[in-house]
C-alpha cells in the first residue's frame, strides 16, 4: 500500500504532502509534514484503518518545518526518524533552527508550522548517501541531493522516487508548472543540477513529490525543472545588478511567477496553493544570497 496524503496546509488542498506506506514493521511514513497539519494526518491515518501509533518508521527528505516539522509527535509514539547526516543534530537539538525560522516568519510562525520539539538522539538515525534501509520487507536507497538544502535526501522505493523540493513545486497535475523552491541558505545552482543528473541517472518510473504528487514524465519534468531554476535564478540576478532594493524585488519576483501563472490560466486558488508551497519572498532570500555567495558585487 502507498497512499498520498493531502495534508490540507493553510486549507488548501494538494500543496503539502506525506507518503503512507505499509510494511511488515508497521507503517512508514515519507514526510511529516509541520505539526500544524499533524490533525489532518492523524485524521487520515486513522482513515486508512490505522492508528498514529502504527507509523514505526518516518523517512524525512530534509528538515525543513513543511516537511519535518511534525516528526517529533511520531517520534514520541515510539518512531524512528531517519535523516540526512547535516539534520540530525537540529532534530535532536531545535532551538536554533526554530529561533532562525521565527526570524522570518515573525507572528505569522505559529500559524504556518506549529510547535517543535526535540527528539531524543537514539531514535534519531543518520543516513548516508545510497545507504539502503530496509525495514521489514520494504527497502529504500538514500540518496543525497544537495541544490535546495544541503541536508536532502531523494528516497528510492523499487523503482520510484520520493524527492521532496529538489524536483521542485508541480500544483496541478499534468499541467502544472514546475517551480524550484529556492529559500535561504543552502540554494546552489551547481549542487542542483548535480542532483538532477542523480534522478536522471535513477530513471524512476515516476516521482512524488511533497508539492504534490504523482508524475510519470520524469524526463520531460527534470528538463522543465532545470531549465525553470536558471530563469528563476538570472531574473533575481538581473534585479540585483539593477540595484533593487529587497522589498521591490519581491514584488516584482511575485508579479513574474504570476504572470506565468496566468498564462497557463490557473484559478485563483491554485495560484494560492503555488504561493503557499514556495512564496516569492523565499525565492528572493535564497537567490539573493547564492549570488553573492558567488562572489557578485551589486
Amino acid at each position: 500500500m502507498l497512499k498520498i496524503i493531502d495534508l490540507h496546509f493553510l486549507d488548501n488542498q494538494d500543496t503539502i504532502a506525506s507518503f503512507l506506506i505499509e510494511s511488515q514493521d508497521g507503517l512508514i511514513l515519507v514526510e511529516s509534514g509541520p505539526y500544524s497539519t499533524f490533525k489532518h494526518l492523524s485524521n487520515a491515518i486513522q482513515k486508512a484503518g490505522f492508528a498514529v501509533e502504527d507509523v514505526r518508521h518516518v523517512l524525512l527528505t530534509h528538515i525543513h518545518f513543511d516537511h519535518a516539522g511534525a516528526a517529533w509527535a511520531f517520534a514520541e509514539k515510539g518512531a524512528q526518524i531517519y535523516v540526512h547526516p547535516f539534520g540530525a543534530g537540529h532534530l535532536a537539538e531545535p532551538d536554533k533552527l526554530t529561533e532562525s525560522a521565527r526570524r522570518i516568519y515573525k507572528d505569522d510562525m505559529d500559524r504556518l508550522w506549529g510547535d517543535m520539539r526535540s527528539i531524543p538522539k537514539t531514535q534519531i538515525q543518520a543516513i548516508d548517501h545510497e545507504q539502503i534501509i530496509k525495514i521489514a520487507n520494504v527497502s529504500f536507497c538514500a540518496w543525497h541531493t544537495p541544490g535546495h538544502a544541503n541536508h536532502h535526501i531523494a528516497w528510492q522505493l523499487d523503482d520510484i522516487l520520493f524527492t521532496g523540493d529538489v524536483a521542485g513545486v508541480r500544483i496541478g497535475g499534468e499541467d502544472g508548472i514546475i517551480m524550484p523552491p529556492c529559500p535561504p541558505p543552502d540554494i546552489d545552482l551547481a549542487k542542483w543540477k548535480h542532483s538532477i543528473k542523480i534522478m536522471k541517472d535513477i530513471n524512476p518510473s515516476a516521482l512524488y513529490l511533497t508539492h504534490f504528487g504523482k508524475y510519470t514524465d520524469v524526463k520531460a519534468h527534470l528538463e522543465e525543472l532545470e531549465a525553470n531554476l536558471h530563469v528563476h535564478a538570472d531574473f533575481i540576478k538581473k534585479l540585483l545588478e539593477l540595484g533593487e532594493d529587497t522589498d521591490t524585488m519581491v514584488t516584482l519576483f511575485e508579479d513574474f511567477i504570476s504572470e506565468a501563472l496566468q498564462r497557463a490560466r490557473y484559478s485563483k486558488d491554485r495560484m494560492a496553493q503555488y504561493q503557499a508551497a514556495n512564496p516569492a519572498f523565499m525565492g528572493v532570500a535564497g537567490l539573493t544570497r547564492y549570488w553573492k555567495k558567488q562572489g557578485l558585487e551589486f
